[in-house]
């Protein structure tokens, strides 16, 4: 990435936010911080300020989740949620309202790093591959790369980053199965984990979406101990 990233950091403890702060500008993001979700909206008017958003989900007054819904409806900036132990509820939560990502409190900055690393790659909209395709069509589903678009019956299917990814690779794949470990590791760009519903979370998410535009099909199927695998045409 050429240009430097610009990360908000929404977490009431100063302390924390400063020492954090110091680790991710040393890595070359360029990182505003706001201490409550008050704070944060101001900030968040110009849809287009930050590259990524980091919000902590326990924080007074209105929390993480609070404020992830209210700006997810008009933003598609990728968003990281910080969660304290224990808070597996609210991790899925997170997700299911439209989070890239989650990583529990405390937090080692250089996981962070690399969490905020690989959903800015998944996000960015990068030149497909010389050896893939430019666009997928499948059951009237039109997905561009290039735009990070999906249209229906043209109809525009909005989607986080993660889950155009997660229907990106279904599609690719159609007709065959995909593992969650394979799953997890092309669209969170990290390994599969023991009690980790994160990609589960993200293909709920694709299957509720395309229901409301092909209400009559149930396109992704999940194949008990297996994985996923969207019905070939």
């Amino acid at each position: 990435m050429n240009e430097t990233v610009k990360l908000l950091l929404v977490d009431d403890d100063q302390e924390l936010c400063e020492l954090m702060g110091q680790y991710l500008e040393s890595e070359g993001f360029k990182v505003t911080f706001a201490h409550s979700a008050e704070q944060a909206l101001p900030l968040l008017q110009d849809t287009g300020s930050y590259d990524l958003l980091i919000f902590d989900i326990m924080m007074p007054g209105q929390s993480g989740l609070d404020l992830l819904q209210q700006v997810r409806p008009r933003i598609t900036t990728p968003v990281i949620m910080l969660t304290g132990r224990g808070e597996d509820i609210d991790r899925i939560i997170g997700l299911e309202m439209g989070a890239d990502d989650y990583l529990g409190k405390p937090c080692n900055p250089r996981e962070l790093v690399a969490r905020i690393r690989a959903v800015l790659r998944r996000s960015v909209r990068l030149q497909v591959a010389e050896s893939g395709p430019d666009h997928l069509s499948i059951h009237g589903i039109e997905l561009d790369f290039g735009k990070r678009q999906v249209l229906i019956a043209d109809t525009e299917l909005e989607l986080t980053s993660a889950e155009f990814n997660v229907l990106a690779e279904l599609m690719q794949a159609a007709g065959s199965i995909v593992s969650k470990n394979d799953l997890t590791e092309k669209v969170l760009h990290r390994k599969l984990t023991a009690y980790d519903r994160a990609i589960d979370v993200h293909v709920s998410r694709v299957r509720q979406k395309l229901a409301v535009v092909l209400p009559d099909s149930e396109l992704i199927k999940t194949v008990r101990g297996a994985g996923y695998m969207l019905v070939k045409a």
